[in-house]
């Protein structure tokens, strides 16, 4: 019994200095999707503060230029904050209420899904609707393209824009704003451990 003791006091301890691992892969998927984001929103500027702004067919937000500001430099900032792992919890508070805006003002009228699939069970009228489209679609492909050569690199999907990805992206920058970014692996843990030292 000790034996099992003793090897289980070895595996959690080995655990303990690998914990900083699951901290850096969240935070070196999420950067490049944040940053990516950012300078969509910088590269398209004029087309998305008309589509923050506008109440008819955007967001309708106020003062649509400074949140586009705010929302393309806490993506494109906060998500090479997160590659290096420094100020990780402060630059993680800014993506999450970009994720917040994301989820309530863009994808929660369209459901849970991120991709049209009629098969789901989380499937929505809207998502039903796109097995028909997705038809259509398929059916003018075959008819004017080269299908085959369209489609070598996957098959014809629909997006339906759900709050999936969105929702994701928040738990996963939560999860960093409650646990930080990491031992060993990022500049936050080296500073944090010289000022300590001080």
């Amino acid at each position: 019994m000790t034996a099992i003791k003793h090897a289980a006091a070895t595996a959690r301890n080995l655990l303990a200095h690998g914990d900083g691992v699951p901290l850096l892969l969240l935070r070196l998927y999420l950067a490049p999707v944040m940053m990516q984001a950012g300078w969509v929103k910088f590269a398209a500027w004029q087309d998305t503060v008309a589509w923050f702004g506008n109440p008819d067919w955007g967001l309708g937000l106020p003062m649509p230029e400074v949140m586009v500001f705010l929302a393309a430099a806490a993506e494109l900032v906060g998500g090479a904050l997160l590659a290096l792992g420094l100020a990780t919890r402060l630059a993680v508070v800014p993506l999450m209420a970009t994720m917040l805006v994301a989820i309530f003002f863009v994808h929660w009228p369209n459901g849970w899904l991120a991709i049209a699939d009629a098969s789901s069970w989380l499937a929505n009228q809207r998502v039903l609707e796109a097995a028909e489209r997705k038809t259509q679609v398929i059916a003018i492909l075959k008819q004017y393209g080269n299908y085959s050569w369209l489609t070598g690199r996957g098959s014809v999907t629909l997006l339906n824009n759900g709050v999936e990805f969105a929702a994701t992206y928040f738990i996963m920058l939560l999860t960093l704003l409650f646990y930080g970014a990491g031992r060993y692996l990022s500049v936050d843990y080296w500073l944090n451990r010289y000022f300590s030292r001080r």
